[in-house]
């Protein structure tokens, strides 16, 4: 692993831990946390007291797979849809975002502005 590599993930990991002190999720407001590879997002709304996912998506999944590309923000977009819907199955109305340390912009933000749009408040 080049010097580069390694300096990006440790910078990755000290912002998602600057962000993890601030947002916790509980049974009211469980967290949606998103994270974003160069193929693929996955978004998963967790209850940080009991330690359990509440519900989840991600463009691995065979029906969005299948759908065209996977890393995008269209792609990205469905994932919030979907995760919402699971969420709001659930009886989740209100979440709050953990963008995992990555930039709210481009398909970090496409996945929460979905979210909203598909009935959460974040």
């Amino acid at each position: 692993m080049s010097v580069s590599t390694k300096y990006k993930q440790a910078s990755l990991a000290r912002r998602h831990r600057r962000v993890r002190k601030k947002v916790s999720g509980s049974a009211e407001r469980p967290r949606l946390s998103v994270h974003r590879t160069n193929r693929h997002v996955v978004a998963q709304v967790i209850d940080d007291r009991s330690g359990r996912t509440i519900a989840a998506a991600s463009t691995v999944e065979p029906a969005i797979r299948t759908a065209g590309p996977t890393g995008n923000k269209a792609a990205a977009a469905t994932v919030g849809r979907l995760v919402a819907e699971r969420a709001r199955a659930a009886g989740i109305t209100a979440v709050v975002f953990d963008r995992g340390g990555f930039l709210y912009h481009g398909r970090v933000a496409a996945v929460a502005e979905a979210a909203r749009e598909a009935g959460l408040e974040l």
